[in-house]
């Protein structure tokens, strides 16, 4: 069985930073693709960002790229998104997801494996 457990979320002033981290328990952490979604009251749940299982390949949706970094470390099996220039559009609950598919997927509807989310609000 495998679990996600995030952390890192809180309550930061516009321009300030978090880093988020999930850590998986079970499973085979090294062969997943990984990423992180989130989701804000009344939207649709949305990609932020996605890492291959050598952290090789990195993808972003636009809203995070030069400010958002997903990163990963195999050996300890936690997966993390480092969160620069917060703005307050980006206030949601983040969740990170996994799946053995190695296209690194970067819809919600193709991980297996999920968090239960953060929550991240960026006030003004």
């Amino acid at each position: 069985q495998v679990h996600l457990q995030e952390s890192g979320g809180g309550l930061v002033q516009a321009g300030a930073s978090l880093r988020l981290s999930c850590e998986v328990f079970g499973g085979s952490f090294s062969d997943y693709s990984m990423a992180w979604f989130r989701q804000s009251p009344g939207k649709e749940r949305e990609f932020v960002a996605a890492v291959s299982w050598s952290g090789g390949r990195t993808f972003y949706a636009d809203s995070g790229k030069g400010r958002f970094t997903i990163f990963r470390d195999n050996a300890k099996k936690i997966l993390y998104l480092q969160m620069d220039s917060l703005r307050p559009d980006d206030t949601a609950v983040y969740s990170c997801a996994g799946d053995s598919d190695n296209t690194v997927p970067r819809t919600a509807a193709r991980y297996t494996y999920w968090g239960q989310g953060t929550q991240v609000t960026v006030s003004s």
